[in-house]
């Protein structure tokens, strides 16, 4: 109990998902160009090549020190996290901030083969400062699990369409929940998706894509913040956009115990 006091004292000591430029969001599906800023919390998984640091996944801010991604998006190499960005190819964008990594806490569940426990904690090398460019998204409610249909909202540069070029600027895309029973059809993802995810989208018009892994889906609650309810983890090897292939992601809600833990502890 002390420590689920002391992490939601961490991640609620100032606001958390009520971003100053709310993002343009509509009930019809498909994707556009995010309004800067209106996505505090996604950021920039940046890896080190030779002098330079290139966009390999997403990722999503929780607290001012903490960031959560994906577990397959962790390798040996060096590491940073941008954050505040919108254009990926615009240097020194006002309000973006990038910043050392103190430690990775990976899973340690994580199964690669059968793509479970898919999640990681990146702690930044200093608490970052709060703004209204920088901001983090709310965890959701312990085991809370939405239904079929609710709109949600996947963020990421990732690859415009199958085999495409990486997005400049911050994609957004409205992704209704599709619940588990369906997902979980043979003609689905069968026993490939557990319970502990969740699948959003499905209709084959659109996805996530490569290089939106470790990023947010997005979902308002009704008191107007926006949570982070799934970690972008995999879809159709067939392409970004498959029909009864939906996106799946790690459902947050599952590990809220996992993230209380690590971030009180390290």
């Amino acid at each position: 109990m002390k420590l689920l006091v002391l992490a939601l004292f961490v991640v609620g000591a100032y606001g958390c998902g009520l971003p100053t430029f709310p993002p343009i969001v509509n009930r019809v599906v498909g994707g556009d160009d995010a309004r800067a800023n209106s996505w505090p919390w996604q950021i920039s998984l940046q890896y080190k090549s030779g002098s330079s640091y290139y966009h390999t996944c997403g990722g999503i801010l929780v607290s001012d020190q903490w960031v959560l991604t994906a577990a397959h998006c962790i390798g040996s190499r060096t590491y940073r996290v941008y954050l505040g960005k919108h254009s990926l190819n615009t240097a020194n964008e006002k309000g973006s901030v990038a910043m050392g990594v103190e430690r990775i806490i990976v899973h340690e569940q994580w199964d690669s083969q059968r793509i479970r426990n898919d999640i990681a904690l990146i702690k930044l090398q200093s608490r970052v400062q709060i703004t209204d460019t920088i901001m983090p998204a709310c965890l959701p409610q312990n085991e809370l699990v939405y239904p079929g249909g609710s709109p949600c909202y996947v963020t990421g540069w990732g690859r415009l369409w199958t085999g495409g070029p990486l997005a400049d600027i911050l994609q957004q895309a409205l992704l209704p929940i599709v619940d588990h029973a369906t997902c979980s059809r043979p003609d689905w993802w069968s026993t490939l998706v557990t319970e502990k995810m969740v699948c959003a989208g499905g209709d084959g018009q659109l996805a996530s894509c490569n290089g939106d892994s470790g990023g947010p889906l997005n979902c308002q609650r009704s008191d107007g913040a926006w949570i982070v309810y799934g970690i972008v983890s995999f879809g159709s090897s067939m392409g970004c956009n498959y029909y009864k292939k939906p996106s799946v992601f790690t459902r947050v809600s599952a590990y809220i115990p996992w993230i209380n833990n690590v971030m009180t502890t390290y």
